[in-house]
């Protein structure tokens, strides 16, 4: 079978072939559906959760689609992929395969990045109990980031905006600007919320009820929207001088990316999903990863997720403006190419053997 048969048209296509898949490869499939929102033909909205191996295996790794909703086209091709190939039973002694399917399910139903609340899951994974980080450069651009109107006009204005403020502070002081996280904005943009997410309790929840008796766990998280078309930026948060970070570099190289020595195509994000899981799963050594794919470049990346912002906010889904919108975002994230899904496939299941390996020493 090839390649491109293992990816999906849209959410529902990609469940269906997700679950067929783990079940036909003997994996235990289970489903935690968001009862606060719904599909655009009204279906539910679910994140399917596949577990291959030993019940209470020591060792597991976990794969992770759709944190951000519609980047999750190339997540779940690789975990379909990766059971329908076989790639999925190479598990050594006492290893397991923890795949979560969608756990976005709202934003990849919606071609939408963020959760039925306008909420960047990589960015939720705070205290919201406590005092949330500030971001002073979104809020000084907040009404030119995300304008009310999205007209030709409107648009240029804003964009010289935000033109002058990088010749002022540089490129990666306005990306950071824009796409670290902000906790001020409910409507705009990387918005981290007011408090944890449906999709974020519900990951918490599966890593509690399957990864209790781990104790090495390695996590890929599959993501879209940064850098050259098809390639995959291994890209980790842990810290530097650590026992992880140290960890990852043995397993997936020295030229591994990281968020917090700015050596990724990435912001430095607050509250994303993998130090979340890191601090749930104390009791573990986890060795996590995001696997990020590029499509298209970051100005036209970031003008879809901005469009599709105002959309939401001022505009009318049902409409050809909308559609228009919503076509834009399947492009900046999903490349629905033969060649594109060959490179993403070939290696998302790489990192999932160098993880197997890894979890072995």
């Amino acid at each position: 079978m090839n390649t491109r048969s293992y990816f999906s048209a849209d959410y529902g296509e990609a469940r269906r072939k997700f679950r067929d898949a783990a079940q036909g490869a003997g994996a235990r499939v289970e489903s935690r559906v968001n009862e606060a929102s719904r599909g655009p033909a009204g279906e539910a909205l679910a994140t399917d959760v596949a577990w291959l191996g030993p019940a209470d295996a020591a060792r597991v790794l976990v794969t992770i689609s759709g944190t951000h909703g519609a980047e999750g086209f190339a997540g779940a091709g690789i975990q379909t992929g990766s059971f329908r190939s076989g790639v999925a039973r190479e598990l050594p002694r006492d290893t397991a395969l923890l795949a979560i399917h969608a756990i976005n399910p709202y934003g990849f139903a919606w071609m939408r990045r963020v959760t039925e609340g306008n909420v960047d899951l990589n960015r939720n994974f705070v205290d919201h109990g406590r005092s949330l980080p500030d971001n002073v450069g979104y809020v000084a651009l907040a009404d030119a980031i995300c304008p009310a109107e999205w007209t030709e006009s409107s648009r240029a204005q804003a964009q010289a905006r935000l033109d002058a403020y990088a010749s002022r502070h540089g490129a990666a002081a306005l990306q950071q600007a824009v796409s670290g996280g902000q906790y001020t904005h409910p409507d705009g943009v990387f918005y981290g919320g007011s408090a944890p997410s449906w999709s974020r309790r519900a990951l918490l929840a599966v890593a509690a009820a399957h990864l209790a008796k781990a104790r090495h766990i390695a996590i890929i998280d599959y993501h879209t929207g940064l850098g050259p078309w098809g390639h995959g930026e291994r890209i980790v948060v842990h810290r530097q001088g650590g026992a992880a970070l140290a960890r990852a570099r043995d397993w997936y190289g020295a030229d591994i990316a990281s968020t917090a020595l700015g050596t990724s195509t990435s912001s430095d994000v607050v509250g994303d999903g993998l130090t979340g899981l890191e601090h749930a799963l104390g009791h573990a050594a986890v060795t996590g990863m995001a696997l990020e794919y590029g499509v298209r470049p970051l100005a036209e990346t970031l003008d879809a997720l901005r469009a599709d912002n105002w959309l939401h906010a001022h505009g009318r889904v049902d409409s050809a403006a909308g559609r228009a919108i919503q076509a834009a975002m399947r492009a900046v994230f999903y490349g629905d190419a033969d060649d594109w899904k060959d490179a993403v496939f070939a290696q998302g299941v790489e990192a999932q053997r160098r993880a197997l390996r890894g979890l072995q020493g």
